[in-house]
């Protein structure tokens, strides 16, 4: 690591700062790192909207294309592979970059046994999704080729390692330059397909070259910033460490795949392709703006690390203000979203996908208890409650199943949405009233509910 990436940047060079207002400004001048931090949410804000808004233009563009049968035929093969997609990230995301703040002097240590340990786990995830899939559906040669070909992409995880040493730094604009490019090029490439009405197959072999040029550009990227991958260094004694500390978020990612996927798939086996076409219309719309809490959590979690090591206070503060902001959003998009459902549907999809507006106003609610969930995991990574974090994502992604095994068949699509906010409320929200050691968060996102904080500590 340079000196330069060291040095916190000066607000007078930061093209974001200089577009706030003056007291605002001057406050970066006294407080460099709140620049830093600002300046790092701008960058991602601008790609995952960038991407958002691309990948719902396209997304739209695809499922007016292809008709809700053939759009959820794709969707059902995506959603099968995010059932395994944790396995590829080994729950090593919030781990290495805390180990990279608090241990810089590891850092190639870090990073090369994190690469490994990533590759090793795309490549068995590959292995499951082929096997469970030819044994689910032994006869559905479609849907096994598709399953398989996206399923690859996961191989390609690896390079996520390149993005958590960014983030670390509190630097994401460069992995915002490398992905940039990659998904305009693809947006363009899938539109091109619908233009030349290319088969169904065709759209999912996207996917697996998006995954495969976002790997090259990541690792350009940091060639460019002066990183060495020829410096990292894999070892069994660091691996240990990091498989000891990501289990349980390995375990725990599995479960928040199963109950954010597993209504698709469920869908896919009780009522068919079409049914899952309506409900990812809906959930598309309802999870486009979830980029905006992961992108203020992850570069806030430093300074979180920092604060926590500092004094209770302003730790407890930190993580307080964020629940409130993340709910103020959540709410208010919820809303919006509950009383236009079927003008956003008719809109956007046409008359094809109007079942999906029901879905929709379901569906949409889900959102508030995500942002706590995605906040609290910030928490859970600080205090070392890591266990715990699996357990509640765990009786989550079981509560869902049962919830679809029970509201599917009584309410077709909508019943999917319904176990789905069931599942997200129960483990992001209710869960942390269970446990002594997580009744404080329970306490905090509480008090972002209420108008009057009854239960806020002063």
């Amino acid at each position: 690591m340079t000196e330069s990436e060291n040095t916190p940047p000066n607000p007078s060079h930061s093209a974001l700062m200089r577009m706030l207002p003056k007291p605002i400004r001057h406050m970066g001048e006294c407080h460099p790192g709140l620049v830093k931090i600002v300046d790092n949410i701008g960058w991602l804000f601008f790609d995952k909207i960038l991407r958002a808004g691309v990948g719902l233009l396209v997304g739209i563009w695809i499922a007016r294309h292809l008709g809700p049968e053939q759009f959820g035929q794709l969707n059902y093969a995506v959603a099968f592979v995010g059932l395994f997609a944790a396995i590829a990230g080994f729950g090593l995301n919030g781990i290495v970059v805390r180990d990279i703040v608090q241990n810089p002097e590891c850092v190639n240590n870090t990073l090369g046994t994190a690469f490994v340990l990533q590759a090793i786990g795309g490549m068995l995830a590959v292995f499951l999704i082929s096997g469970t899939m030819i044994w689910l559906r032994p006869d559905d040669r479609l849907t096994q080729l598709m399953v398989a070909i996206i399923g690859l992409s996961l191989v390609f995880k690896a390079s996520d390692i390149v993005k958590y040493w960014f983030e670390s730094q509190v630097r994401s604009r460069y992995t915002v330059w490398a992905e940039t490019g990659i998904l305009l090029v693809m947006a363009a490439a899938r539109v091109g397909l619908i233009l030349t009405n290319a088969p169904l197959i065709v759209f999912a072999w996207t996917f697996l070259l998006e995954a495969a040029l976002g790997f090259v550009s990541l690792f350009v990227a940091y060639k460019l910033r002066g990183g060495y991958v020829l410096q990292w260094q894999a070892t069994v004694e660091r691996a240990k460490k990091l498989i000891q500390d990501g289990w349980p978020l390995l375990f725990s990612g599995i479960s928040v795949g199963v109950y954010m996927r597993v209504d698709q798939v469920m869908l896919g086996e009780m009522l068919g392709a079409d049914s899952v076409g309506q409900f990812a219309a809906a959930s598309r719309i309802s999870e486009a703006w979830y980029f905006i809490p992961m992108v203020i959590a992850a570069s806030t979690f430093p300074s979180v690390i920092i604060a926590k090591q500092r004094d209770d206070y302003t730790y407890k503060d930190k993580i307080q203000k964020l629940y409130d902001s993340l709910f103020i959003v959540s709410f208010s998009t919820a809303v919006v979203f509950s009383f236009f459902s079927d003008k956003i549907i008719l809109f956007i999809y046409g008359e094809k996908f109007i079942a999906a507006s029901e879905i929709l106003k379901i569906h949409i609610w889900a959102g508030i208890f995500v942002t706590m969930g995605v906040a609290s995991s910030s928490w859970y990574l600080s205090e070392g409650l890591q266990k715990l974090a699996f357990y509640r994502t765990l009786i989550g992604a079981v509560l869902n199943v049962f919830a679809n095994l029970v509201l599917i068949p009584m309410y077709g699509a909508k019943g999917a949405a319904i176990a789905t906010l069931i599942s997200q409320a129960s483990a992001a929200y209710l869960f942390d009233l269970l446990h002594p050691r997580t009744r404080t968060a329970f306490v905090m996102k509480s008090a972002s509910l209420l108008p009057i904080r009854l239960f806020r500590r002063k």
